[in-house]
C-alpha cells in the first residue's frame, strides 16, 4: 500500500471515529432528556415571539416541582404561523413517546392535538368556548384526555367596548370587527349588541375571515368615520396583528384589541387575559397531570388575570386625549 492509500485509510477511520463519537453523544444526550416525563409543547407561533411565554410555563413547571433538563424534558413544536403544519407537528409529538400534549395558541392546535391523540393528556389553551366547540363535556368535567384553560369570559368583549367609548369621547357609533368562521363568533356579536344596547351605541359589524376582508373592512370604516373599533378576540386575528395594526394606524381608526402584544406593536388600546399568567398556569397544569391527576377530573381553568394596556404614541398620533381615569386604570403605559 503506498503512502496516498494509507493517508486516505487513515482519514477514513478518523471520520469513523469522530461518527462514532457524535453518535454516542447524541444518544447520551438523548437519555439525559428522556430522565423524566416527557412534555410535547405545540404551537402555531414561532419561539421568538413565545420567549416571555415560555419563561411563564417553565416557571408553572417549577410551582409544580419540575425542572425542564433536570427531572423533565420538553419537546417543543413550533408551525411559525403556518397552522397548516400543525396536525403533522402533533402527530410528530404523539409518535416521540410524550407523557402529555400542550397546545396552546387557540382551537387549531387544540384540534390537531385532539386530531393526533385520544390517549395523551392534553392540556389546551382554549380562545373560544370548548364546550361550544365540542371538545369537552362540561367545563368542570371535560371528560376524555383533553383539560386546559379558556380565554373566554362573557365580560372582555363588553368591557373593552366601554372603555373605547370611554377613550373616543362617547362616540354615538362604533364598530366591531367579527370573524363569522370562529366557533365563538355568535356568542361575541350577542354580547357586544348587549352591551352596545346598554350605553346607548349603535354597533356596526364587518365581517372578515380572510386578508382581503380585514382590508377592505379598514377601509369600510375609515369611508363611514366610524369613530372607534373593538376587534374580537379570534385565533385569526391574533395571527395576523402585525396587519391589522398597520392597517388601523393607515386609515386612522382607533381600536381595542384582545392581548398585550397589539399594544406592544403600536395598537391604541388592549383588554384581555395576562398571556403570562395564562401560561403559567398550563406548567402548573402539566405538573398535576403527571403526578396522577386525569385530566377528565380537571376542569377548564378561566382566567382570573387581566390586563389593561395604553399606547400613549399612537394616542397622539390620532390626536386622542386619553382621560385620566382610563389612565388610572392602565396596567401599562406604552410611552
Amino acid at each position: 500500500m503506498g503512502p496516498k492509500a494509507r493517508a486516505d485509510m487513515k482519514r477514513r477511520n478518523l471520520i469513523l471515529a469522530l461518527g462514532g463519537v457524535v453518535v454516542a453523544w447524541q444518544a447520551a444526550g438523548r437519555a439525559q432528556q428522556s430522565s423524566g416525563p416527557v412534555i410535547g409543547f405545540l404551537s402555531p407561533r414561532s419561539p421568538d415571539e413565545s420567549s416571555h411565554l415560555i419563561a411563564a410555563f417553565r416557571r408553572g413547571l417549577g410551582e409544580a416541582g419540575l425542572a425542564e433538563g433536570q427531572n423533565a424534558s420538553v419537546e417543543y413544536r413550533w408551525a411559525l404561523g403556518e397552522y397548516a403544519k400543525l396536525p403533522m407537528l402533533a402527530t410528530e409529538l404523539v409518535r416521540g413517546q410524550i407523557d402529555v400534549l400542550v397546545a396552546v395558541g387557540g382551537e387549531p392546535a387544540v384540534l390537531a392535538a385532539k386530531a393526533a391523540t385520544s390517549t395523551i393528556p392534553i392540556i389546551a389553551v382554549f380562545v373560544g368556548d370548548p364546550v361550544e366547540s365540542g371538545l369537552v363535556a362540561s367545563l368542570n368535567r371535560p371528560g376524555g384526555n383533553i383539560t386546559g384553560i379558556s380565554g373566554i369570559n362573557g365580560t372582555l368583549e363588553t368591557k373593552r367596548l366601554g372603555l373605547l367609548h370611554e377613550l373616543v369621547q362617547r362616540a354615538m357609533t362604533l364598530g366591531l370587527l367579527l370573524n363569522p368562521n370562529f366557533p365563538a363568533a355568535a356568542r361575541q356579536l350577542k354580547d357586544m349588541q348587549e352591551a352596545a344596547r346598554s350605553i346607548d351605541v349603535q354597533l356596526q359589524i364587518f365581517n372578515a375571515r380572510t386578508d382581503p376582508e380585514i382590508d377592505a373592512a379598514f377601509e369600510t370604516v375609515a369611508q363611514r368615520r366610524i369613530r372607534g373599533l373593538v376587534v374580537a378576540a379570534d385565533t385569526l386575528f391574533v395571527t395576523h396583528r402585525d396587519r391589522l395594526v398597520a392597517l388601523a394606524a393607515r386609515h386612522a381608526v382607533p381600536a381595542i384589541y384582545s392581548l398585550r402584544e397589539f399594544a406592544a406593536l403600536g395598537g391604541l388600546m388592549s383588554y384581555g387575559i395576562d398571556l403570562q399568567d395564562l401560561y403559567r398556569n398550563v406548567g402548573l397544569y402539566a405538573g398535576r397531570i403527571l403526578k396522577g391527576t386525569r385530566p377528565a377530573d380537571l376542569p377548564i381553568m378561566q382566567p382570573t388575570k387581566f390586563e389593561m394596556v395604553i399606547n400613549m404614541k399612537t394616542a397622539r398620533k390620532l390626536d386622542l386625549a386619553v382621560p385620566a381615569t382610563l389612565l388610572a386604570q392602565a396596567d401599562e403605559v406604552i410611552e
